[in-house]
Parts: structure tokens; sequence; C-alpha cells
């Protein structure tokens, strides 16, 4: 699969733009400010229904316009895809393939798969477990549609329990036998949750480990794991121990919504014992593990950006990760740098077939 053509009218700093891509490498350079960054988010928007940088879609429409459109041609298996994502201010996004209309923006996801590596990564390791579990859940659900939808039925039932419960503090009132009922679906959409990602993560962490072990060299030992109370306890004794601090809280403390993953290297947690290129390099090892874990399940091979991701890099990991991306195993890759030379320097060095924009 790859993005043949991509035309944009009013995204983020551009008015009007089409590119045409080659089926390999494409790489857009340019200093800061050009939009190098953009012309991956739209690419990302085509993927996802949203932008990866600013999910807030209002917010990508250029300034002093009252909507966007992104318009992208794939080819995928000798078979054309169209994908349009449109928005104008005050209305509802539209996503349209082949010029049908999705009733549900998940029924699109998977459709095109799609690995992204940015700086913006870094988020993974300073901020809280939120961004952690929405890494994770975004890997399973490219090729697990049952996964995504069980999420969104977990996530619909845990805002009506937290809406009772504010509900019994403000009317000073209790019903157990209606948060029961709210309990087991909790229970019944978790436990099969918890159940996929503990699946998941078992089925992952070697192929992570092994695309860090390229990328460093192999001298550095790394780890990656799942952070869970149902380890310990099933979710209806969670909810049952805990509802006196739920009343109080008037939220659900406790739940696969506060799962997390630890990262860490040499046993220490790399957030505060890593420095900046070993952190750089858990993060793409992350990403490219998600690349191949996504490849074998969904049994197509994911588009690849590459956001700015040679920066802070010393030349032997800049060496090993183009080592990683010069076979058959990748398809499309788009590269963003502000440095050309570096870049073409670097493409040479892959041999497949490329194109440069110069933005």
């Amino acid at each position: 699969m790859f993005l043949k053509r991509l035309s944009l009218i009013n995204y983020k700093n551009f008015d009007s733009q089409i590119f045409e891509f080659d089926s390999k490498i494409n790489c857009f350079v340019g200093p800061n400010g050009v939009g190098k960054t953009n012309a991956l988010d739209a690419i990302y928007h085509l993927s996802f229904g949203k932008g990866y940088f600013n999910p807030i879609g209002s917010q990508n429409i250029s300034h002093g316009e009252d909507f966007f459109v992104i318009d992208g041609e794939f080819e995928n298996l000798d078979r054309e895809e169209k994908i349009v994502c449109s928005l104008k201010k005050g209305m509802k996004k539209i996503i349209k393939r082949n010029g049908k209309v999705y009733d549900r923006l998940s029924d699109h996801i998977g459709l095109l798969p799609l690995v992204i590596i940015s700086p913006a990564d870094r988020d993974l390791i300073i901020e809280g477990s939120e961004t952690r579990r929405k890494f994770l859940d975004g890997v399973i659900s490219q090729s697990d549609k049952a996964y995504l939808q069980t999420l969104i039925n977990y996530n619909k039932v845990l805002l009506q329990r937290n809406s009772l419960l504010k509900y019994f503090m403000a009317n000073q009132t209790f019903d157990a036998g209606t948060l029961a009922i709210y309990d087991e679906q909790l229970n019944q959409y978790g436990t099969a949750i918890f159940r996929k990602r503990l699946h998941f993560i078992e089925t992952f962490i070697p192929i992570f480990k092994e695309q860090y072990g390229v990328i460093s060299g192999g001298n550095e030992d790394v780890m990656l794991s799942y952070d869970s109370r149902l380890l310990q306890e099933d979710l209806l004794g969670l909810l049952s121990m805990n509802i006196e601090k739920d009343r109080i809280l008037q939220y659900t403390s406790v739940g696969i919504h506060k799962d997390d993953l630890n990262f860490e290297i040499a046993g220490h947690p790399i957030k505060k014992f890593g420095s900046q290129g070993q952190q750089k390099s858990f993060l793409i090892a992350l990403k490219f593990a998600q690349f191949q874990f996504i490849k074998e399940q969904a049994k197509t091979t994911p588009i690849l950006l590459l956001d700015d991701i040679f920066d802070k890099l010393d030349e032997h990991r800049v060496a090993q990760i183009v080592k990683l991306v010069d076979n058959e195993n990748f398809g499309q890759i788009f590269i963003s740098d502000t440095h050309a030379e570096r870049t073409e320097n670097i493409v040479k060095q892959i041999h497949q077939s490329y194109k440069i924009f110069k933005l």
C-alpha cells in the first residue's frame, strides 16, 4: 500500500498544495516553519481521521479560512482507495472512502495502517500514564476492530458510572443496585481489554528488544512491562473494595483506564536514568516494533512517517536506523528534515527510489 497523491486545501499553512509521491521514499526538507511536519500530519489525518500533533480539528484550518480538505489517493493491492477528510467550522468532520461517507470513524481505523515517529513521542516518556495507554490502545486497535469497539464501550460505561457517582453526591443518595449494573459491564469490557493488552505485551516485548538492540548496537539492556492492578485482583473485586473512595472522589478510581507501561534501561526508569540519545533510541525502537507488529497482524505494510528523527542522534545510531529501513520489510516512507544535504546523504544509502520536496 502506498499514497500516490495528496491534495491539501486550507490545511494549516497550506492554502492549496498538491504532492505526487514516489512509492518508496519521500522527503520534505526546508527550514523550520515551512510546513514539513504539517504535510506528514495531513497523511496521518487520512489514516486516523485526526491530526497527530493537534487532534482538535478546527485548529487545523488555515488562519482566516472556515474549512479544510485533505484528499489522498492510495494504491492498495492494485486497487485504488480515495480518502477525503474535510471539516467546516461549526460542523462535524466528514471522512469519505471512495465517495461514501463513514457512519462511524472507528470503521475507518485500520484500513490504512500507519506508524509515525516524531520528537513529540517524547511525551510517552515524560507525560502521565494516559499517553502510554493511548499508544498501547492505538497499536492494538489498528489490527483489531473488536478491541477498539470494546474500548469504546468501556469508556461509555465509565462515563455513565462517573455521572452516577456525581449524582449520588449531589443528591445525598446512594443506590447499590444501579451501581452494580455498571460494575458488571465495566468488568465484562475491562477484563476483555486487560487480557488483550496482556497478550499484546507478551508478543510485543521480544520485537521491541530486537529493534532496540539493532539501533543501539546491542550493548544496552532495556525493558518494558505492563502495569495493571488487574494482575493481582479481578475488576469486580477492585470496584467493590474502592466503592467508598469512589463515592468521595465522584469518579471511578480503579480499572483498565488506570493501567500503565513501564519503560526501563538497565533496570531503572528511562525517564530518570536514560540519556537523551538512549531515550530517543528507546522511542524509535518502540515505534519500529509497532510497525513490525502491525505488519504481521494486518498482513499489509504500514506507511512510515519519520519526522525529524535524525536530530540528536550520533552517526552510529543514524547508520543503524538506515540499515533497518534499507530492506524490503518496509514500504513507503516519508521523512522530514531541516538539513537537505543530510537527508540526501541518508536516502542515497537506502537503495530505493526517492523524491525530495523542498518547501
